[in-house]
């Protein structure tokens, strides 16, 4: 595959870069990211990655599973920072390639750190994060003038021994929520948001497999999502955006249909 004629920085070997391969559409990878799919010797890819951008990797490249799953048998962070140490002390180039952004509940920051402290080179590369896409890709805005001024991300997955977020709180804000990873925990997070008093039947809608040929869009109420979560109707991976946000869609098609 050549690439157009940009200015792309050195992947040097010993080195390691972590980049973000986006929500799964390989159309919304990132140049950069293009050209370390090219030239990467090991690619330790998540359970996210699409497959269509593994297979944009030479043959040659060897490819090293290190997902994580909730619920299912995986690799433990430690592991996989040393085992990026490691590859890169080979004297290879190696490709950490996360879903969505490497910054953004990707545990990214904790590769670099480990990264830094081995004394191994690395750069980072932006990705476009599932939950800006899941949203986007639908025509809705994260933010507009008339509904919301601020948005709120955040994760419904807590590893075990750790403190997940204060729903009530979040509720409180006033504010549309994004969440990743909630589809599990989604029924406690629903008790935690109107703890916090958001109706329920405030709008939510969610997404899964952003952008991927499997991808399916759920529509409804904040309790509805819950009750679909509960019996297996909602399946991760998925987005899910409550608030004023969620209402968007059926804005838009007022409008078209006043224009028709």
């Amino acid at each position: 595959m050549r690439l157009p004629e940009i200015e792309t920085p050195a992947f040097a070997p010993g080195s390691v870069w972590l980049v973000g391969a986006g929500p799964g559409d390989p159309g919304l990878l990132t140049l950069h990211a293009v050209k370390a799919l090219v030239e990467a010797d090991v690619i330790v890819h998540d359970a996210l990655v699409d497959p269509r951008i593994l297979a944009l990797a030479p043959s040659s490249a060897r490819r090293e599973y290190a997902g994580k799953r909730g619920g299912k048998p995986s690799a433990c962070q430690r592991d996989i920072s040393e085992r990026l140490v490691a590859l890169a002390r080979e004297g290879l180039r190696v490709l950490r390639l996360k879903g969505g952004d490497p910054f953004v509940f990707g545990r990214g920051g904790e590769e670099v750190l480990a990264l830094a402290a081995a004394g191994v080179p690395f750069h980072v590369v932006p990705g476009l994060s599932s939950g800006i896409a899941a949203l986007a890709a639908h025509a809705l805005p994260a933010t507009t003038r008339d509904t919301n001024h601020a948005v709120i991300l955040a994760t419904g997955h807590a590893a075990p021994g750790e403190e997940g977020a204060d729903w009530a709180a979040l509720a409180r804000a006033g504010v549309p929520i994004v969440l990743y990873m909630a589809v599990a925990n989604l029924p406690a997070i629903v008790a935690g948001l109107k703890a916090g008093g958001m109706p329920g039947a405030t709008p939510a809608l969610a997404v899964e497999r952003v952008s991927t040929l499997d991808e399916r869009l759920v529509e409804g109420t904040l309790d509805e999502l819950a009750a679909l979560a509960a019996g297996g109707g909602l399946n991760a991976p998925a987005v899910i955006a409550v608030g004023a946000i969620a209402r968007f869609r059926a804005m838009l098609a007022a409008r078209l249909k006043e224009a028709s």
